[in-house]
């Protein structure tokens, strides 16, 4: 991407490339970790409910190991447990507010998640904001760590467009810390917050991961972040505008978005 006379901001500009991706390294691991967790990540696409017990017994790797590499990559199983966690003192948890609501029209709720994206040489962390009601992504960010500014970052670039009624996400700690839950609030909008153990709360946005990485991040294995990032453009561009979902009576999740 070097050029003798056009500068790195010229060229990202050019390009529709955050800066800031052209100095983001993947996250490393060795090699073999790497492929682990690439493994790892497409079992737990599939069987969310798999601890590393489990997840252990079927690839036939010693469970200290697993259980390091699914913490680094953020995940974990998907059942009714004991909360054993401490979360961040200052931090609020949020009930859920979407339990027997009919979701009804565009801008009624907002969600946010965080994936791991593999890469031959590394890893990055995804976020996005979806409206549950079109499935439209509004906005998304990625990071080379798991801190809480690219997904504030998001979030900053979705209110500038629309507002939300309910805000819906994970307890993780970038959506339970401070900064993320005043910007919301002082944008009026109601948050919400999974209830631990519970895999549909958050289910669109878990549909989201599985058909962007079937359908993109996998076959494509980006090999830099410009790369994925401008990949991630331009399938996000298609995603919204012009992949029909069955469960959309087979249209575009923008007619649904901007049908106001």
């Amino acid at each position: 991407m070097e050029h003798c006379s056009l500068s790195i901001r010229r060229q990202c500009e050019l390009l529709g490339l955050n800066r800031s991706s052209w100095y983001y390294e993947p996250a490393g691991e060795s090699a073999e970790n790497l492929q682990w967790m690439r493994r790892i990540d497409e079992q737990y696409l599939a069987t969310p409910y798999y601890g590393s017990r489990k997840m252990a017994e079927l690839f036939g790797v010693n469970r200290k190991r697993i259980q390091r590499l699914m913490r680094l990559m953020g995940l974990e199983a998907i059942y009714p447990k004991p909360r054993l966690t401490q979360r961040v003192a200052e931090h609020r948890i949020y009930p859920y507010l979407l339990r027997n609501v009919e979701v009804v029209r565009a801008d009624q709720v907002w969600s946010s998640d965080i994936t791991y994206v593999p890469m031959p040489t590394g890893f990055m962390y995804l976020t996005v904001i979806l409206d549950w009601y079109s499935r439209y992504v509004l906005a998304w960010r990625l990071s080379n760590t798991l801190d809480s500014s690219f997904c504030l970052e998001a979030l900053d670039e979705a209110l500038s467009q629309r507002r939300p009624e309910i805000f819906n996400s994970d307890q993780g700690v970038q959506y339970t810390s401070l900064a993320f839950s005043r910007r919301l609030e002082a944008a009026g909008v109601a948050i919400s917050m999974d209830g631990r153990g519970r895999a549909l709360d958050n289910v669109f946005v878990e549909r989201l991961w599985r058909t962007v990485k079937y359908e993109d991040i996998y076959p494509k294995a980006y090999a830099t972040v410009p790369a994925l990032e401008k990949g991630l453009s331009s399938y996000f561009d298609f995603y919204c505008h012009r992949r029909i979902h069955q469960s959309l009576d087979y249209r575009p999740p923008v007619e649904l978005y901007r049908a106001r």
